[in-house]
């Protein structure tokens, strides 16, 4: 289900995250995070900080060990977070998580499939797909197999499967970081139109500054906690 009535396509309310094998480590330690329909959010911080794991947290593929999660206007719990996450969530890995012996159009259909919506030639999902790989430079390479593409290829594969179920909240770790500055220029340019065009809101984590300067909110994750930091762009 689409949120109808919040502002907020995210809501994260003192989100706590610790591992405890082989010993215990503290990596989240109250993360408070509202973004809007239509913002961009850019998280940096240092190695090791913890970026990774908390748009995973944000993301449904972890749970927190302690605080509160809304997305798309509804309260994520263990019964509903694979659903919000097939329905409302795209991510862009920074190991590109796709399937190597499938083309580069079943790579991006494949969220619609997972959904069960009809992805047969003609289709909405069909279509979208067409053009997400249009936008990132990749029309041409449809029925390629995708393990014959190379790393940079792969990425804006990702990026357009991560675009293909037209989701409300767009979650991406360093979706630029295997491109040359020309392609680098695209995958930014789409990201943050997605956002301000289609109204999704999208949560960045990069070490690319120009990436971030880009974004209406940028924040530091440090020592557990984000630090707002003043940008470039203009605020929500």
């Amino acid at each position: 289900m689409k949120e109808q009535e919040s502002k907020y396509v995210l809501e994260a309310e003192e989100l706590h995250k610790s591992f405890y094998q082989p010993a215990e480590v503290s990596i989240l330690r109250g993360v408070s995070l509202k973004v809007h329909r239509g913002e961009t959010v850019a998280i940096m911080g240092a190695s090791g900080e913890g970026k990774s794991t908390l748009l995973h947290v944000l993301g449904t593929l972890e749970p927190p060990c302690k605080g509160k999660l809304t997305i798309a206007g509804q309260h994520v719990t263990a019964f509903n977070r694979s659903v919000l996450r097939r329905n409302n969530i795209g991510f862009v890995f920074q190991s590109f998580h796709l399937m190597e012996d499938y083309t580069v159009l079943d790579n991006v259909l494949m969220p619609a499939r997972i959904a069960r919506a009809n992805i047969r030639k003609g289709s909405v999902s069909y279509a979208r797909a067409i053009d997400m790989l249009e936008r990132v430079g990749l029309g041409e390479r449809l029925d390629f197999n995708t393990k014959l593409l190379s790393g940079g290829e792969k990425q804006r594969v990702s990026l357009a499967r991560a675009l293909c179920n037209d989701p409300d909240l767009i979650l991406a770790d360093e979706p630029s970081g295997n491109l040359d500055h020309s392609n680098s220029q695209r995958i930014h340019e789409l990201l943050i139109s997605v956002a301000h065009d289609e109204n999704r809101g999208v949560i960045i984590v990069t070490h690319d500054q120009e990436l971030a300067d880009l974004c209406d909110t940028r924040y530091q994750l440090r020592g557990g906690l984000l630090q707002p930091e003043a940008c470039s762009a203009t605020q929500h």
